[in-house]
C-alpha cells in the first residue's frame, strides 16, 4: 500500500466532528472509533459480570504491562521494559528520584529553559524534599550539550520542545552524558506516536511520556515509564506503592520491590482508562513510525508553504529544517490567543501557549494534505482581515 492508502485507512478509525480541521492532536488526540465499544464492553461485561473477579478473569492486573509493551514498540523499547500507570508528573518524579539515588556523589540536575514546566516543578519539589544540596541548572536548549560535565548527576530533557517543536538529538546527548558519568531522563510527551524514537538504540536510561496526545488515549490517559534493563533492578522506586511490591497480595508490612520494570508500578491501575488507551492503540498495529514521520513532515511543510506565501511577516517559532523539529509547527504572534479562538470559530482547532505561541500539530493518522492547506489558508485570511481582533476572542478560559 502507498502512504496515501495507509493514511486513508487510518483516518477511518477516528470519530471527528463534521467540518472540523483538527490540528491539536499534539495536545489531545481525537476519539478513536473503537474506544466507546471497548469501554462499554469493559464496564458492562467485565466489571458488570465479573465484579472483583475481573482482575483475574478479564486480565485487568496485567494491563499496565501489556499496554506498556504496545507503547514500547512505538518508542524502540524491548518487551518488558515499559509499564503504565499514574500521570506523567508522577513518572517524572519516579525517574528523577531513582536516577539521583544512582548518582549519590553528584548534585546537579541539568535541564533546558524550554522544558515543560511540570518537569522542572517536579525537580524543584524533589530537591526541596531531599534537602541534600541538589541544584537544578537550567540552560537555553542550544547550551545544554556544552554544560554536560562530571558535576551532572542527571540530564533531564523533553525530546521535543512543547512550544516550538525543537528536537533534541537523543542519541548524541545521551552519549555525551554517559561519557561524563551522568544518567539521562527523556520526556517523550511530544515524541511518542509523532516521531521515530529508539530508546534502546540511543541507550537511554529512563524515558517517560503521556498517552493522550499523539497516542489518542483520551483526557487524563495514564502515563508510561521506561527503564533500561541494565538499571531496572538497581533503580529503587521512591514511591513504594503496593503494585510495585514483589508480592502485593502477600500484604507484608515491609516493602520489597518487584523485579525489573514492575517495581515502577505504584497504585491500583486505572483499568477503564487503560482499556480506552488499549483500544486507541489498535490503529498503530500495522503502522511504521518512519512512515508516520515522513508523512508528518510532508503535512507540516505544506502548511508552512501556504502561510509563508500568504502571510510572509508571520514569524516561524519552530526550526525551519523539518528534521530538527517534532510533528508540530509554531508561530510567534502577540495576539496569538485571539487568533486561535478565531480559527476555532471557523472550524480549525489549533492551540496557544503563553506568552505568544500559536501551535499546530500534524497527525497523519487523520489529517490529509488538503486539510492542512485549507487550515493554513484560513489562518492567513484571519490574520489578513484581522478577524481575530474582536473582544469575544480575547476572553480566556481556565484552559488556554
Amino acid at each position: 500500500m502507498t502512504s496515501q492508502d495507509i493514511f486513508d485507512e487510518t483516518r477511518k478509525h477516528f470519530d471527528l466532528p463534521e467540518g472540523v480541521l483538527y490540528l491539536d492532536g499534539n495536545s489531545l488526540g481525537p476519539l478513536a472509533k473503537g474506544v466507546p465499544g471497548r469501554v462499554a464492553q469493559l464496564v458492562q461485561n467485565e466489571w458488570g459480570h465479573h465484579l472483583i473477579g475481573g482482575w483475574n478473569a478479564a486480565g485487568w492486573v496485567d494491563l499496565p504491562a501489556r499496554v506498556g509493551d504496545r507503547i514500547g514498540r512505538l518508542i524502540g523499547a524491548s518487551a518488558g521494559t515499559v509499564v503504565m500507570g499514574d500521570t506523567l508528573s508522577i513518572k517524572v518524579y519516579q525517574a528523577l528520584a531513582s536516577a539521583l539515588e544512582l548518582r549519590p556523589d553528584r548534585r546537579v540536575i541539568l535541564s533546558d529553559s524550554n522544558n515543560f514546566p511540570t518537569d522542572l516543578y517536579m525537580a524543584q519539589g524533589l530537591i526541596a524534599s531531599l534537602d541534600k544540596g541538589h541544584e537544578l541548572k537550567v540552560a537555553v536548549p542550544e547550551d545544554v550539550e556544552s554544560l554536560i560535565d562530571e558535576s551532572v548527576a542527571v540530564l533531564m530533557l523533553t525530546e521535543v520542545d512543547y512550544r516550538t517543536g525543537r528536537l533534541h538529538d537523543m542519541a548524541r546527548l545521551t552519549a555525551k552524558a554517559h561519557a561524563a558519568g551522568a544518567l539521562v531522563i527523556w520526556d517523550l510527551a511530544h515524541s511518542a506516536g509523532a516521531i521515530a524514537v529508539d530508546v534502546k538504540g540511543a541507550d537511554a536510561d529512563f524515558a517517560v511520556g503521556c498517552t493522550y496526545k499523539y497516542l489518542n488515549g483520551g483526557p487524563g490517559a495514564p502515563a508510561f515509564i521506561y527503564v533500561a534493563p541494565r538499571l531496572a533492578d538497581q533503580a529503587r522506586p521512591a514511591l513504594s506503592g503496593w503494585f510495585g511490591h514483589a508480592a502485593p497480595f502477600a500484604f507484608e508490612p515491609g516493602y520489597r520491590p518487584a523485579s525489573g520494570i514492575e517495581r515502577m508500578r505504584v497504585g491500583t491501575p486505572p483499568v477503564i482508562a487503560l482499556g480506552a488507551l488499549d483500544a486507541a492503540l489498535d490503529v498503530w498495529d500495522d503502522i511504521s513510525m518512519d512512515r508516520v514521520r515522513a508523512r508528518s513532515i510532508e503535512l507540516s511543510e505544506a502548511f508552512i508553504a501556504v502561510v509563508a506565501a500568504g502571510c510572509p511577516t508571520l514569524e516561524l517559532a519552530s526550526p525551519r529544517d523539518p528534521w530538527a523539529r517534532g510533528s508540530q509547527v509554531s508561530y510567534f504572534f502577540e495576539d496569538g490567543y485571539a487568533v486561535i479562538q478565531a480559527l476555532i470559530a471557523e472550524g480549525v482547532i489549533g492551540d496557544y501557549r503563553a506568552p505568544s505561541i500559536m501551535r499546530f500539530g500534524f497527525t497523519p493518522l487523520y489529517l490529509s494534505l488538503d486539510d492542512v492547506r485549507r487550515a493554513a489558508s484560513i489562518l492567513v485570511d484571519i490574520i489578513a482581515t484581522r478577524r481575530w481582533d474582536q473582544d469575544c476572542f480575547k476572553i480566556k478560559g481556565k484552559v488556554t
